[in-house]
């Protein structure tokens, strides 16, 4: 079958790479899609896909987020409109949900943040399946109008962090902090004043050495690490004394490779977060006058967590189901 992945983020690219590869594998055509946001192109440059640039990000306004979207929703529909795909696949992309709904292919979603009010409500309704850790409720997912619900005891990142082995070695001194910004431009972050993560971020120096992943502006901070090229983060969480975040990707992409990783507590929904802590993960969820505290008693903690991540489901497998369902 043809299959069309369309990938808006990091994450979508990292994700998206281990279920199209999968799916290569077993003979179907892939068409990668993403568009142009702060990590998007190099994480698929280093991952070595294959990949096609559609539109790009532009947080500037309401107006221009939704104008660079229906520019992209254009697109696709120029790029699809005589060979459809059988199946289209995303993380929660609008662009193509609607596009792959206006067009009947069926869609596969998958599912992690129920903060993201915006982007359920213009992506769980369109979806034929909806793909989610047993984390997320599944009456909530009812409430935006999803159709058909498969959970898997697990969480996305296990898709590529079982078995991970890091490619690059990187030697930014020890103990190494890796504070990662916060997503202030999403549009659930919409109503924040201050970059608490920056803050964090200066008063953990005292702690080691501090590598501050800054999302869009990269200008150098007083006393903290800012790389100006691309790090893969699934790389750096690896091999990180600790781990500072808002609750993302990283959060749980250091958890599951043994690095203590703490969740600021800013965002509500953090049920993936919550889930993978009962699992026994080291992964700690703080208030942000407790993160200091917190860093001072988990850093260069490593946890072995082999047995742990082997006991949680791939979800990369269940999507392979649905594709051989569907098939």
């Amino acid at each position: 079958m043809k299959i069309w992945y369309d990938a808006c983020t990091g994450k979508h690219v990292r994700y998206g790479a281990a279920i199209t590869e999968r799916l290569r594998q077993k003979g179907h055509e892939i068409i990668f899609t993403l568009r142009e946001h702060p990590d998007t192109i190099p994480l698929a440059k280093y991952l070595g896909l294959k990949f096609e640039v559609v539109g790009r990000y532009d947080p500037s306004s309401k107006s221009m987020r939704l104008y660079k979207g229906l520019l992209r929703q254009v697109k696709f529909c120029k790029m699809f409109k005589d060979e459809p795909p059988d199946i289209a696949i995303s993380h929660g992309s609008v662009d193509l949900c609607r596009v792959a709904f206006g067009l009947g292919v069926p869609i596969i979603s998958t599912y992690d943040t129920p903060h993201a009010d915006a982007v359920s409500r213009l992506t769980i309704p369109l979806s034929d399946v909806v793909v989610v850790s047993k984390a997320v409720s599944e009456n909530y997912l009812r409430t935006y109008g999803a159709k058909r619900i498969i959970t898997f005891n697990g969480v996305d990142e296990v898709a590529w962090m079982r078995n991970f082995k890091p490619k690059v070695t990187y030697d930014f001194g020890r103990p190494l902090i890796v504070v990662r910004q916060i997503e202030s431009r999403a549009t659930y972050a919409e109503g924040l004043t201050t970059d608490i993560t920056e803050k964090i971020a200066a008063e953990l120096t005292s702690l080691g050495k501090v590598v501050f992943q800054a999302r869009y502006d990269r200008e150098p901070r007083r006393g903290l690490i800012v790389p100006k090229g691309f790090i893969d983060s699934a790389n750096l969480a690896s091999q990180a004394d600790l781990v500072i975040s808002a609750g993302g990707t990283i959060a749980r992409e250091a958890a599951l490779a043994g690095t203590p990783s703490i969740v600021i507590k800013i965002f509500g929904g953090m049920h993936v977060n919550e889930y993978l802590a009962s699992k026994g993960f080291p992964i700690f969820i703080v208030n942000p006058e407790e993160t200091i505290n917190c860093a001072q008693k988990y850093l260069g903690r490593r946890f072995d967590t082999n047995s742990l991540i082997n006991s949680l489901e791939d979800p990369v497998n269940v999507v392979e189901n649905i594709i051989e369902e569907i098939g």
